[in-house]
């Protein structure tokens, strides 16, 4: 027997049962960001490896352990995108989109990143997220934040996410702040981890973001990135926290909270939830005012998220609220016997005409009124359209109502457009 070839590790299927909560949760996205104006951008899945090295940083996890890179046959280094936002500024530099002039963008994709497969966290995962570029003030710091927070409504989690924020400084003060750091750890050494250790050569911010209790116990009374703030970035901080409190925002400042792509400047925020057992950050931003320029394009000021929509659908399925999602089917239509197989796919077509957003499936494989019924019931379908030989010859209708106590009734075939729309307002 021939061996079934499965699929990658990490990298999984989304089954037609898991679909319709995907379609719904990325559809109600698409709803919030149009509200509030911003456009759709879409990049290649592949990008030159450069790209990521330059933007994310040849000594972070992500280039040094995780990336997807291969050489293609031109012999070009090519790499799978592990995040979005580093492609969102090459796409407006190539373009021409950016300079001296205002963007809100979102997208919605594929990632890939070479990590240890775990439940919400996947080798091919999807982000969707928000770049915005060309505004320097607080006041577009807030608005990215309120639209993630309009999702969590939306969706129903608003009690179950916290709000984080930090902030960097510029690029000079968040260098003064790391040299007081890796002072304090080199005075602790003996405390710290393997991971940690690496990390005091390479990215020294990153230890503040250990999760081994031993270095976390090392770390409590470093010194805060607060007290090395710039001038400038102190007032855009409080710009942003006064227009949190206003908006009715709650949030918690985190001096610990570091990003870990090094283009990060000024506001950094997480939301984070303990729903999904250990503390897990479901949305994480900020602002990257120098990766533009880093990039090859002119400065400009940029701030924006990535959420993963895996551990979104996660979440929701956790606390069970997936009540809003369409069924796959609304309308089942039957065909008892041969002869009316052609009527049953004419009226279905014709319901179809008259209303596009209806889901109309038609029975087809034959079978006797046990075995349609099965199948109808299966289907999930509310409404169930019943058609023989006294239908086809009357050019009537039966109509079936699955649930509840609404009686069967058989009606005129013109009648029953206004007979299902009525159910369905109701």
């Amino acid at each position: 027997m021939t061996k079934q070839i499965q699929a990658v590790r990490g990298m999984n299927d989304c089954l037609p049962n898991d679909s319709g909560i995907w379609q719904w949760v990325e559809n109600t996205i698409r709803q919030v960001v149009a509200g509030y104006g911003y456009q759709e951008l879409r990049t290649p899945v592949v990008e030159s490896t450069d790209l990521f090295k330059r933007s994310i940083g040849e000594v972070t996890d992500i280039v040094e352990k995780e990336m997807y890179t291969f050489a293609d046959r031109n012999g070009d280094s090519l790499t799978l995108r592990p995040e979005n936002t580093a492609c969102c500024v090459r796409a407006g530099n190539e373009h021409g989109l950016l300079y001296n002039q205002q963007q809100r963008i979102w997208y919605m994709g594929p990632m890939f990143r070479h990590e240890r497969p775990q439940k919400g966290r996947y080798r091919q995962f999807h982000q969707f997220g928000i770049e915005t570029f060309g505004i320097e003030g607080p006041d577009i710091d807030a608005e990215v934040i309120m639209l993630s927070a309009r999702l969590w409504k939306v969706f129903g989690i608003a009690e179950h996410v916290t709000l984080e924020l930090n902030s960097l400084g510029s690029n000079q003060a968040r260098a003064n702040y790391r040299d007081a750091l890796v002072g304090y750890l080199l005075e602790r050494k003996e405390c710290l981890d393997e991971d940690s250790l690496r990390r005091l050569e390479s990215n020294p911010l990153r230890v503040l973001d250990s999760k081994n209790p031993q270095v976390q116990e090392a770390i409590k009374d470093a010194p805060s990135l607060m007290d090395y703030l710039d001038d400038e970035s102190k007032h855009h901080f409080e710009g942003l926290c006064s227009k949190l409190e206003s908006l009715g925002i709650k949030y918690t400042i985190n001096p610990r909270l570091v990003r870990g792509l090094d283009y990060y400047n000024r506001t950094v925020f997480e939301w984070v939830t303990d729903s999904l057992g250990a503390q897990g950050t479901l949305c994480a931003g900020g602002r990257y005012d120098g990766l533009v320029e880093q990039l090859g394009g002119k400065s400009t000021p940029a701030v924006g998220f990535a959420m993963g929509i895996e551990r979104l659908v996660l979440m929701l399925q956790t606390l069970e609220l997936t009540s809003q999602v369409p069924k796959p089917v609304d309308v089942y239509v039957t065909a008892l016997g041969e002869s009316t197989e052609l009527y049953a796919m004419t009226l279905s077509e014709e319901l179809r005409d008259i209303s596009s957003t209806l889901r109309i499936q038609t029975h087809c494989g034959g079978g006797n009124m046990k075995k349609q019924m099965k199948r109808a019931d299966k289907s999930g379908a509310p409404v169930v359209v019943l058609l023989g030989e006294n239908e086809m010859q009357q050019q009537t209708a039966t109509v079936k109502f699955m649930g509840g106590d609404k009686a069967q009734q058989t009606i005129p075939k013109s009648e029953l457009t206004n007979i299902i729309n009525e159910y369905f307002e109701h």
